[in-house]
């Protein structure tokens, strides 16, 4: 049964045409991705599901009892309350929950015969374990600590950034778990190490979800399912980015050769997307069989954890000094011995590097970091606090987040044709603007409106198209797929990837990263170091560090260890091991029996695998059968490892 169904529903806003007579279910558990372009009523159709905005026509059914809620773009909280009391008075239910029912039990102690109170219990029991609710005090430390609040926590809500109390607003309502949970772009305002911890939290949470993101790695590891929306239709697709894709190739080839191109770059974009999901998978794979074998080999030995840090820490300095031969291309900028301090906090020191025609480099690293900062610096609104930028006679083009070039005075012609006509020159081109702005995806009848009647996406939009009218030597582009669409991000990428200069680049958007850059300067403390890798890859090689890590402390400090193997561990590190947090009989038991227990269930997990692929074998024991203990040996070993990594979170 449906937790939510839309029936022939209609909505359009004057002549714009958002839903017509579209029906949608949302099934428990589902996590679905509403894909589209900008102003094709992504957002609106979430506003329907949620009652917030009427359609003109059709019908909504909630089952009983749901509960469907959205994450605001622009939430409102008391400008009083600190950061933690705002989350816990999002999170009362469950607090009054807990706390009547550990009243029911103590009166349930006195009185072992009243109905009433025994149906109360169990109904309290079951909302706490419907909310997760019982680690809630520590899944706000988590919440805290992941999204970078717990600096403010004590701080109140009317002193944060908008950037800020959206975090705050998204971690109380995950937390709160509705039965169906709405999500417009919940990646906007977080860095990449948040995205990563919010995508683990999601997946962990088993909640039905319905999101709207630009992310494609964020769509491609979320989504059960994927809902198009384009000119009023729903078109739904299982599965996330990556078929998406592979099923939207089969629907447009169908159609008129006229659509040849768009087939070519639905190809292209799919086998990118593949590759890189592949590798991930394979270094995913590596990584949790290496660290599950560590922890076996430092029961007996904990300096080999040591060992294998340096292994991975030389592994990713290998990649320093790597890269693409630019020795001869014209040198656009030089920083020697760089720096920046504010407030007397240093962001960087010491940061020596070039910047070479034909270089697309991805600068990375958590909010605050200071990487906007660098981007000023090179631009020249902003002195170092050390050092120097040299620069040539280049020219240089900026797109900021505050999207600074557009006057909302003016008219989209205007804008584009300051001294009146209807023609502007691209790189030696004569293009009529609307020839030229048909590529930005904008109609004809938005020559004549005014800026400021554009949405947030449509200026970005408008941005980047009167950005790329001009010749650079160097483009500086900060936070560029912020606002945008998937369909105006394939056009930037286009565009960036024929560039023939220099890009910088500032983004938390690992896809777009990835595909763009040849070289990324990643903010590690006051360092800033120059890698020739994928942000993704770079990321898992983080991860495992981090990993490692956690299991030197752990090792480090465990009773059982011979004196010299503490020793060792201690010498090794330099530093004193903390003494483990004390573990329940059931995380010992899991600590002690999973990994084994997990190896296993991936043996039988590949044999089902290999049987269901040989014919000789599934008509033997049935396709249905091994299909089914296949289902079940995934879910047993998702299970599993949530049970043992949250064990490994306690422990490190």
């Amino acid at each position: 049964m449906a937790l939510v169904d839309l029936i022939e529903v209609s909505k359009r806003f004057g002549e714009k045409v958002i839903l017509n007579e579209a029906s949608f279910s949302i099934s428990k558990n589902e996590r679905i991705a509403i894909i589209g372009k900008n102003g094709g009523g992504k957002s609106t159709m979430m506003k329907i599901l949620c009652g917030e905005v009427a359609p003109d026509s059709g019908r909504i059914i909630t089952q009983n009892g749901i509960t469907v809620e959205m994450l605001n773009q622009n939430p409102t909280f008391s400008p009083t309350l600190t950061v933690r009391e705002a989350l816990e008075l999002e999170l009362r239910e469950i607090f009054q929950a807990l706390k009547d029912y550990e009243e029911t039990l103590t009166l349930a102690s006195l009185d072992h015969t009243n109905k009433e109170l025994q149906h109360r219990q169990n109904e309290l029991l079951k909302f706490i374990e419907s909310k997760d609710g019982w680690n809630i005090e520590n899944k706000i430390e988590r919440i805290l600590d992941s999204f970078a609040l717990r600096e403010f926590e004590n701080r109140s809500i009317g002193s944060l950034s908008g950037g800020e109390t959206r975090r705050v607003a998204l971690g109380a309502l995950i937390l709160k778990k509705p039965d169906v949970l709405l999500l417009d772009e919940p990646t906007n305002h977080l860095d990449v190490y948040m995205v990563r911890f919010l995508e683990d939290l999601l997946l962990s949470t088993n909640q039905t979800i319905v999101f709207i993101s630009h992310d494609r790695y964020f769509i491609d590891r979320l989504a059960t399912r994927s809902v198009e929306i384009e000119d009023g239709s729903l078109r739904s697709f299982d599965g996330g980015y990556a078929n998406y894709l592979t099923k939207k190739e089969e629907i447009v080839a169908s159609l008129a050769k006229s659509h040849e191109t768009l087939v070519k770059w639905l190809k292209s974009e799919e086998e990118w997307l593949r590759r890189g999901v592949k590798a991930r998978l394979k270094r995913n794979e590596g990584r949790k069989q290496r660290i599950l074998a560590m922890r076996e080999e430092a029961k007996k030995n904990p300096g080999v954890i040591r060992r294998v840090r340096l292994e991975l820490e030389r592994a990713t300095k290998s990649f320093q000094n790597g890269g693409t031969n630019l020795n001869r291309k014209k040198m656009l900028f030089e920083c020697k011995n760089l720096g920046v301090e504010i407030n007397g906090k240093r962001l960087f020191d010491k940061f020596n590097t070039r910047v070479l025609q034909g270089e697309r480099i991805g600068i990375v690293g958590k909010n605050g970091s200071g990487k906007s900062t660098l981007l000023r610096v090179f631009l020249g609104e902003m002195s170092p606090s050390a050092g120097e930028v040299k620069r040539g006679e280049i020219r240089v083009g900026y797109f900021d987040q505050m999207r600074s070039k557009i006057d909302d005075d003016k008219s989209i012609i205007e804008l584009f044709c300051p001294n009146g006509g209807d023609h502007i020159l691209v790189k030696g081109r004569n293009y009529h603007v609307y020839g030229y702005l048909k590529n930005f995806l904008f109609p004809k009848e938005f020559l004549d409106k005014p800026v400021s009647v554009l949405s947030g996406g449509e200026k970005n939009r408008l941005a980047l198209a009167l950005l790329f009218t001009q010749e650079y030597d160097c483009l500086v582009l900060d936070e560029p797929t912020n606002d945008l669409d998937i369909a105006t991000i394939n056009i930037l990428e286009e565009y960036l990837l024929s560039f023939e200069g220099a890009i910088l680049i500032v983004s938390h958007d690992r896809y777009f990263i990835d595909k763009i850059t040849n070289k990324l300067w990643a903010y590690e403390g006051e360092n800033i170091n120059q890698i020739y890798m994928e942000y993704s890859e770079y990321l898992d090689y983080e991860e495992e560090l981090g990993e490692v890590n956690s299991l030197e402390v752990e090792f480090g400090g465990v009773a059982n260890l011979t004196e010299n193997h503490k020793n060792s561990a201690e010498n090794e590190s330099g530093v004193k091991r903390k003494t483990p947090p004390k573990l329940s009989y059931k995380q010992k038991q899991i600590l002690e029996n999973h990994p084994a227990l997990i190896e296993a269930c991936e043996r039988r997990i590949a044999e089902l695998n290999e049987s269901l692929s040989n014919p000789e074998i599934y008509k033997k024991l049935g396709i249905q059968a091994l299909f089914e203990e296949l289902e079940d040996k995934k879910a047993e070993l998702k299970e599993m490892e949530n049970e043992y990594f949250a064990v490994l979170e306690v422990v490190g």
